[in-house]
C-alpha cells in the first residue's frame, strides 16, 4: 500500500471539494491517502502559490498529486491547471454542460453554495442548532413540540452530534434523550417523551463500539463494563420494539450516513437545501 497526496482546492471553505473527492478516493482500495485542503484561494497570488505547493509535493512523492478543484473564476482555474499533477476541475465537468442546456453562461460568483449569500438560510441553520445546543441529553423537554425529530438512545451511541450534523446541514431542529437506568427498569418511555412518540428515531450501536467509546470518556467503572452495556442495549431495542419505534445500528455508519437514513426513514422536511 502506497500513499497519494490529494489536494482539495477552493475559493470558499472546501467543503464542496472535500466532499466530493473525498467520496471518489474511497472507492479505490489499496491507497493510503494525505489530504491537504487549500482554501481561499481568491487572487492570482494565491492561486500561483498553490501551484508551487503540489509542484513541490509531487517532487518530493514517488506519485504525482491529484487536485480536486472547485475554484470559479476562470484565471485562476487556468493557473492551478498548470500544476504538475492529476486535475480533476470540478466546475469544468458540470458548468459546461449545464450552460449548454440551460442556455445560460454561468455567474461565475465564489461563495454561492456557502456562506451568507442566502441569509435565510443561514438563519434557519443558526436557530436549528441553537435548538439543538438546548434540547442535547434531555435538556428542556418542554420545548420538544417544536422538534422535528427527537432521537433517543444510550449514552454515546451518536446522538449529539447527529443532531448537530441535522440542524447545520438542514435545518432540522433535532432533539435527543439519553435512555436511563430508570428508564430500563420500567421499560416504559417518560410521559413527555410518549406525547411525541411519532418523532423518535432511535441510536443503536455494536457493545464492542460502544464500550471503545465509553472507555475513552470514562475508562473505570460500571459505565463501560461488557455488561452494563450489553444490558443497556438490550433493554434500548426492547423499548424501540414496544413503541414502535425505527431506529438505525450506527456502528458501520458516517454521520452523514445516519443523518440521511433518518431524514429517509421520517420524512421529515430539509429546511435548508445544502
Amino acid at each position: 500500500m502506497y500513499e497519494r497526496t490529494v489536494f482539495f482546492l477552493s475559493d470558499q471553505t472546501g467543503v464542496t471539494a472535500e466532499t466530493l473527492g473525498h467520496s471518489l478516493i474511497t472507492q479505490f482500495d489499496g491507497h493510503d491517502y494525505r489530504q491537504v485542503t487549500l482554501p481561499f484561494i481568491d487572487s492570482e497570488d494565491k492561486a500561483r502559490e498553490a501551484v508551487r505547493k503540489i509542484d513541490k509535493t509531487g517532487a518530493e512523492d514517488s506519485f504525482r498529486p491529484i487536485v480536486f478543484s472547485t475554484l470559479v473564476h476562470p484565471e485562476l482555474r487556468r493557473i492551478v491547471k498548470e500544476a504538475q499533477g492529476l486535475h480533476l476541475d470540478i466546475f469544468d465537468v458540470f458548468l459546461e454542460p449545464l450552460e449548454v442546456e440551460l442556455k445560460q453562461a454561468p455567474a461565475h460568483e465564489s461563495g454561492r453554495a456557502h456562506g451568507m449569500s442566502d441569509i435565510n438560510a443561514y438563519m434557519k441553520r443558526i436557530e436549528a442548532t441553537n435548538f439543538a445546543l438546548a434540547n442535547d441529553d434531555g435538556g428542556i423537554s418542554r420545548n420538544y413540540d417544536m422538534a422535528d425529530v427527537i432521537l433517543v438512545g444510550v449514552s454515546r451511541s451518536g446522538k449529539t452530534p447527529t443532531c448537530l450534523y441535522l440542524a447545520l446541514q438542514y435545518g432540522v431542529y433535532a432533539a435527543n434523550y439519553p435512555l436511563t437506568e430508570e428508564d430500563f427498569e420500567s421499560g416504559q418511555l417518560p410521559d413527555f417523551l410518549k406525547q411525541h412518540v411519532k418523532k423518535l428515531y432511535g441510536l443503536t450501536i455494536a457493545p464492542d463500539r460502544l464500550r471503545q467509546i465509553r472507555k475513552e470518556r470514562r475508562p473505570l467503572g460500571k459505565y463501560s463494563s461488557a455488561q452494563q452495556v450489553r444490558y443497556e442495549l438490550r433493554e434500548s431495542e426492547k423499548i424501540f420494539k414496544k413503541f414502535g419505534i425505527p431506529h438505525v445500528d450506527t456502528t458501520e455508519f458516517s454521520i452523514e450516513e445516519i443523518s440521511s437514513r433518518i431524514l429517509d426513514s421520517t420524512g421529515v422536511d430539509r429546511r435548508v437545501r445544502p
